[in-house]
């Protein structure tokens, strides 16, 4: 079994595979007369025909060490997760080398972070690491198959 290093998620290391989204990303701007400061524009989501869906996930929570060797990816649209109740939750990401996962990143967000993988972006599975949680996701929705899978021959392991 191979450890990972849990990295704190920041904008420089998570560029390459998506955005984060949060507040401390971009300026707000007063709407609904001064009721409302709205962060505009938080992530950039791409799609392939099709349309953008709200969706709602249940996630159990995991535990710590947690292993994993299972990884996909959405080659038609960008998927984004955002924590309802602002819960942490760890971020498993991977470059594509070959039509497969490189070795995998880790990162752990701040509560109040959501994510948005960019289309074709290798990625694990929800992991939250606080309560069982529930996410608002934005993807695509259309016809067409936009999942792909991978599993590795060996387990990884994260420390909290």
């Amino acid at each position: 079994m191979k450890e990972l290093k849990l990295n704190q998620l920041n904008k420089d290391q998570f560029q390459p595979f998506g955005d984060i989204i949060d507040k401390n990303q971009e300026i707000p701007f007063e709407i609904n007369n001064g009721n409302c400061l709205r962060y505009n524009n938080l992530a950039k989501l791409s799609f392939t025909d099709g349309q953008a869906g709200i969706s709602l996930f249940e996630s159990k929570t995991i535990t710590f060490p947690y292993s994993f060797n299972f990884m996909e990816k959405h080659p038609l649209g960008s998927q984004a997760f955002i924590p309802v109740f602002g819960c942490r939750f760890i971020v498993i990401v991977a470059k594509e080398i070959n039509g497969k996962p490189s070795e995998p990143l880790a990162f752990i967000t701040n509560h109040g972070q959501g994510i948005n993988y960019h289309k074709n972006i290798w990625h694990g599975v929800l992991a939250p690491v606080e309560e069982k949680a529930t996410f608002a996701i934005i993807d695509w929705i259309g016809k067409g198959n936009n999942l792909e899978t991978y599993t590795f021959d060996d387990e990884f392991q994260i420390n909290l």
